[in-house]
């Protein structure tokens, strides 16, 4: 599988970055105790940073409000992932656990203030590419509703668009039978690319750790 990110989105947000990770061999299934409790704790004490601070403080929220914008997309109405997140916890609405790569996600995505998307390789064909979605490219999405990807960041491979930092689509979400996976750590534009290395193996030694199996990772 090749990955690479179109020119149409490197030309509205030129700094644009990407951590890609594939594994193989894993096994998913039920989050062990130490990383429910910790994404237990953590929305916790994000509860609390919300008390006293706005949304807007947050770098990464506000950086990645504005690679919305500059792609094209409101964000006022269409909230980044990791947004979205913040959102349910300012409101208390914690995140339960799935499945142990749903709740890794979340943690990390949490922690880093940025989109990261998970998905099952089995179910992705050909290469995959990062653009900007056109007119017609549309999925059902984790949120239960048929979703318009139009002049929104995208993850697409040779059946159409299958990901994105606002929501990703029923065709290719893990379940406890994937073996094989695919993720995407959508980095703020702004991140160095040491720091984008580091927080990207850094995922991936975690994952691999829980899962088992291999993982090798590139930044784009």
């Amino acid at each position: 599988m090749e990955t690479y990110i179109q020119k149409d989105l490197y030309d509205r947000i030129p700094d644009f970055k990407a951590g890609m990770i594939t594994y193989q061999g894993i096994e998913v299934g039920e989050s062990p105790q130490m990383l429910k409790g910790r994404l237990q704790l953590f929305q916790e004490s994000i509860f609390f940073d919300l008390m006293e601070k706005e949304l807007s403080d947050f770098a990464g929220i506000k950086e990645w409000r504005a690679v919305f914008k500059a792609a094209g997309t409101d964000p006022s109405r269409y909230r980044p992932s990791a947004e979205a997140l913040y959102r349910r916890i300012k409101k208390q609405n914690y995140l339960s656990s799935v499945h142990s790569a749903i709740d890794l996600n979340n943690f990390f995505s949490l922690q880093y203030e940025v989109p990261i998307g998970i998905y099952d390789s089995s179910r992705i064909q050909g290469d995959v590419s990062i653009r900007i979605g056109v007119q017609g490219d549309e999925y059902i999405g984790l949120n239960g509703r048929n979703n318009s990807m139009e002049n929104m960041i995208i993850s697409s491979d040779g059946l159409g668009p299958f990901g994105s930092p606002f929501v990703d689509s029923e065709r290719t979400k893990v379940t406890f039978t994937t073996k094989e996976a695919f993720q995407i750590i959508y980095l703020r534009p702004s991140i160095s690319r040491s720091e984008a290395d580091k927080l990207t193996k850094s995922l991936m030694d975690m994952f691999v750790s829980i899962h088992g199996g291999e993982g090798q990772y590139r930044i784009i």
